[in-house]
């Protein structure tokens, strides 16, 4: 495997576990057990986690209604889209 099959693998494997992350603090907010912190939530969209963060949110209904999320969300989701685009098209 070269570099940049690692780098995807490893954007895939973020995203993943940004989506169960939401899952998690789902579960957590339904027994009211310890929380993870909005900001980690937050910044895990920001870092290239935007498509696993949006759908995490999406399908366990999860933090849908604070619109600093959404804006999180479509922002991770546009720079995920601009690291993709350098991955396969500039990166050589």
């Amino acid at each position: 495997m070269s570099l940049k099959d690692y780098t995807v693998l490893v954007f895939i494997l973020w995203n993943v576990f940004v989506f169960i992350t939401y899952g998690v603090d789902k579960q957590k907010a339904k027994s009211g057990h310890w929380r993870i912190p909005e900001k980690t939530l937050l910044w895990e969209s920001i870092l290239l986690g935007g498509v696993g963060a949006l759908l995490g949110g999406k399908f366990f209904h999860h933090k849908t209604l604070k619109w600093y999320f959404k804006v999180c969300w479509y922002l991770g989701i546009i720079i995920d889209i601009a690291f993709v685009y350098w991955l396969l098209v500039i990166w050589h």
